[in-house]
């Protein structure tokens, strides 16, 4: 099945499930987490979240996404950049990805967008970011039947996801 990079607001896409890049402790943060939060309703999601937290990097879980234009929001906890060597972190963010697919494919999803997970404040580099995401989602892709869409916001992410895609579609 397709996947697809985009410049858009992630809390805008439309699809079956969204990824909030989370912390562990399934708390508001900053960047799309805080966005995501304040899309779906700070107060419901955060209810959802406290019943399921906390969570180890690398996992993920889900809730309802609320007011957000979704049916779940899937919350993966991606690595802390500096807190791991550079392979533990890659293989960290390659199962922060396939955790993430893996439920969604459980939940019934056919169309999932994700964020650029871990490369806001958690530090890691945004090309080695797209490059472990890009990897992960293709390996996901060649064994099962999904939609994905890899929603940028920025545009040092959009100018390097191109070496990625032939096509990639602002949506703003």
């Amino acid at each position: 099945m397709p996947f697809t990079i985009i410049q858009d607001d992630i809390t805008r896409v439309q699809a079956d499930a969204i990824v909030n890049a989370a912390n562990t402790a399934l708390r508001m943060g900053g960047g799309v987490c805080g966005a995501i939060f304040r899309a779906a309703g700070e107060h419901a999601m955060q209810a959802a979240c406290d019943a399921l937290a906390p969570i180890q990097t690398g996992q993920a879980v889900a809730t309802p996404a609320f007011a957000l234009p979704a049916r779940y929001v899937i919350h993966a906890a991606g690595p802390i950049y500096s807190a791991y060597s550079p392979q533990e972190s890659e293989r960290l963010l390659h199962q922060t990805y396939t955790s993430s697919l893996t439920l969604a494919q459980s939940l019934g999803c056919e169309r999932v967008a994700f964020p650029l997970i871990s490369s806001g404040i958690y530090g890691y580099p945004k090309a080695e970011a797209l490059a472990v995401a890009h990897r992960a989602i293709k390996d996901f892709l060649q064994q099962h039947d999904m939609d994905v869409v890899l929603v940028v916001f920025d545009r040092e992410a959009v100018a390097l996801s191109k070496q990625y895609m032939d096509t990639i579609r602002d949506e703003r």
